[in-house]
C-alpha cells in the first residue's frame, strides 16, 4: 500500500535498507534510549504563533472559554490539537 511518494535521498535509502546494506550498531538499545530522550524532548516544546482574527470571532471564543471555565488560549489549542490528531473535520 502506498501512502505517498519517496524522494530520490529516500528511494536511495529504501533500496539499501531492501537489499541488506545497513549493520545493527554497537549498543543499539543504549542508543534507541537516547535518541527517543530526544526525541520526546523537542516534540512536547510548545511554541508561540501569532494568528490574526476577527475581533467577533475572537470574542465568541473568549465567551466560549468561559462558559468552559478555561482560559481562551487553552481553548484555542486544545481546538488545534484535536483538529490535528483527526479529531475535528
Amino acid at each position: 500500500m502506498k501512502y505517498f511518494d519517496l524522494d530520490t535521498e529516500e528511494l536511495e535509502i529504501l533500496k539499501n535498507f531492501e537489499e541488506g546494506n545497513f549493520k545493527s550498531i554497537k549498543k543499539l538499545e543504549l542508543e534507541k534510549k537516547k535518541y527517543k530522550k530526544y526525541a520526546k524532548a523537542n516534540l512536547n516544546k510548545t511554541k508561540n504563533i501569532n494568528i490574526r482574527l476577527s475581533q467577533v470571532d475572537l470574542l465568541k471564543i473568549k465567551s466560549k472559554a468561559i462558559e468552559e471555565g478555561i482560559p481562551y488560549q487553552t481553548l484555542i489549542s486544545s481546538l488545534l490539537h484535536k483538529y490535528s490528531q483527526g479529531g475535528i473535520n
